[in-house]
């Protein structure tokens, strides 16, 4: 399990990796709320992880739902294993965030 922040000229962006599940959650919301409260574009990068639970992807969603809000940008980036790509989907994400993500097997 692993959540990174790097920080960009124009953006931010939030390297998941691993099992990202209800044992992770704190430290999640923490990084997302941190950089919604900076107003820049944000960016989520899901290559590396083995499995999201639903207290992952509510998360992500909400962070999606407020960055609107806000009139800031949140996008998913790099590969999507088709099942992640599948359960944000489902969970009601704009396709629009997943503009600069594909999904890794085609």
């Amino acid at each position: 399990m692993g959540i990174a922040l790097e920080a960009r000229d124009d953006a931010q962006l939030i390297r998941l990796e691993g099992s990202i599940d209800i044992n992770c959650a704190a430290e999640l919301k923490g990084v997302l709320v941190s950089t919604l409260g900076a107003g820049r574009k944000t960016g989520v990068t899901l290559e590396d992880v083995t499995y999201l639970d639903v207290t992952a992807i509510q998360l992500l969603r909400a962070a999606e739902r407020e960055a609107g809000n806000c009139g800031a940008a949140f996008t998913f980036e790099g590969q999507l294993a088709a099942e992640v790509l599948t359960d944000l989907t489902l969970a009601g994400f704009d396709k629009s965030c997943f503009a600069e993500a594909a999904n890794s097997e085609g």
